[in-house]
């Protein structure tokens, strides 16, 4: 049985940092993705990692503050959050796809862990 499970959300003012943590367990991924939903907004691609790690996607709003990286060894999947400003605001979720080139598009994932809250303060 394939699992995802987030951890690490929290509230933190802005300018701080965050690291999510995507335990995944059941079966390995070719591809990792993180994506986020604000209330009353769609669920929004912000990074993804191919399986050995070397291809790496960002959406443009978190590129330079956002890295993600994943440890196939402990199959978790890390997005370390920094310089992080109110409009971070969101539930982050942890998405896995079989591909090995990773999409962007939410629809393209088939497993998704249950979501962890992420409150930047002004």
């Amino acid at each position: 049985q394939v699992q995802l499970v987030e951890s690490g959300g929290g509230l933190v003012e802005a300018g701080g940092s965050l690291r999510l943590s995507c335990a995944v367990s059941g079966r390995t991924f070719g591809s990792m993705g993180w994506f986020r939903q604000a209330p009353g907004k769609e669920r929004q691609f912000v990074a993804a990692v191919n399986w050995n790690g070397n291809g790496i996607y960002y959406t443009n709003s978190v590129k330079g503050r956002f890295t993600i990286s994943r440890d196939n060894a402990k199959t978790t999947v890390y997005l370390q959050m920094n310089s992080l400003k109110p409009e971070d605001t969101a539930v982050y979720y942890c998405a896995a796809d079989g591909r090995l080139v990773p999409s962007t598009l939410s629809d393209d994932y088939d497993y998704w862990g249950q979501g962890t809250q992420v409150t930047v303060q002004r």
